[in-house]
């Protein structure tokens, strides 16, 4: 149980990061949520137009922490797993197109390059991971037996008046 509990903590405090990385700079001062999560997937790569709210990072991460609360209430260690990955890879996803369109990706304390909100992302995904693995889960289902076929008479009772064969050795009344 307390496996459980500290799993699913380490996992809501991702999810609380990960929906929070969008609004923090990912690169040279922009925020994530002013990438498109299109420009992710096209040809065309990461370009300079903002995007809407819904249409920005923010929506996986979202997505990875509705998850991330059902993994909490049915106590399931794949569902959070599978949050993680959502939240690192597109992280990693990001962080490829960036370096792409970017030509080289670089991390400075004055507010240019990698941004503290990325930070976040590979953290949250790295903590919502851990927490799958430090849950426990379920308790294991139990296989029930078949109960007996009626293919034959039933066996019947042992008792005293009819003891199993062969018949005991008889004792010594010594």
């Amino acid at each position: 149980m307390i496996r459980n509990v500290l799993g699913s903590l380490m996992g809501l405090i991702g999810a609380a990061a990960a929906v929070w990385s969008p609004f923090r700079a990912w690169y040279d001062g922009r925020h994530g949520r002013d990438y498109r999560v299109q420009e992710l997937f096209t040809a065309a790569g990461i370009t300079d137009h903002k995007a809407a709210l819904l249409g920005s990072l923010l929506l996986p991460f979202v997505f990875a922490a509705a998850l991330t609360l059902a993994a909490v209430v049915l106590r399931s260690r794949l569902l959070m797993a599978l949050a993680g990955v959502i939240v690192l890879g597109f992280a990693v996803l990001w962080t490829v197109r960036q370096g792409q369109a970017a030509g080289v990706l670089s991390v400075g304390g004055d507010g240019r390059g990698l941004g503290d909100g990325l930070a976040n992302a590979f953290g949250a995904g790295a903590l919502i991971l851990l927490g799958a693995v430090v849950m426990r889960g379920r308790p294991a289902r139990r296989v029930r037996p078949l109960p007996p076929t009626s293919s034959g008479p039933e066996p019947y009772p042992v008792t005293p008046a009819n003891e199993p064969w062969p018949p005991a050795p008889p004792r010594d009344h010594a």
